[in-house]
């Protein structure tokens, strides 16, 4: 679920956006598989505006463990997500989407049109993360290693949307 392309210079430079094939669409998305890396992720078909509803989801398999498909609803409570295309949903630290946790709703909190990647801030679900990882998703407000939320300052979270779960967390924090 990692963030593959700089999004910015996708849009000032068409000949960077990822080349490949479309493995997946529904009434909200498409997804996509580059055909250079392999790497997957899911993308608009639709235009949505911030505080849209882009999908209802629910719970598929829950665990005790984080794994790099699973987001957190709780203290050892990790689901991996139906419809499984969300999945592909990548991370970037300038997000245009928010898994809701206590909805069960992913939202639109950036304007999104057909064609865009879903991304979420991964913290935003996550206390810990099972595989943390070197970000690139160019962003200006990149934080460069993405470890989950326990691992970031609260001003920083401050400026993200955050899980409910997440927001309870902190609160133990002090």
């Amino acid at each position: 679920m990692f963030l593959l392309y700089n999004q910015k210079a996708m849009l000032t430079n068409p000949s960077l956006a990822p080349t490949g094939s479309i493995l997946y669409s529904n009434e909200f998305a498409e997804a996509r598989q580059d055909s250079t890396t392999g790497h997957k992720s899911l993308h608009s078909t639709l235009y949505f505006n911030p505080g849209d509803v882009i999908t209802s989801f629910r719970a598929g398999l829950v665990s005790t463990e984080a794994t790099y498909l699973t987001i957190q609803i709780d203290t050892g409570k990790h689901i991996t997500l139906k419809p499984d295309c969300l999945a592909m949903v990548n991370h970037s630290c300038l997000p245009n989407c928010f898994f809701n946790t206590t909805s069960m709703e992913l939202l639109c909190i950036r304007p999104i049109k057909p064609g865009d990647e879903f991304c979420f801030f991964y913290p935003s679900t996550e206390w810990e993360m099972a595989q943390p990882f070197k970000c690139f998703c160019g962003s200006s407000n990149c934080l460069h290693y993405i470890s989950g939320a326990a691992d970031i300052k609260p001003a920083i979270l401050e400026k993200y949307h955050l899980t409910d779960f997440i927001k309870k967390q902190l609160g133990y924090r002090f």
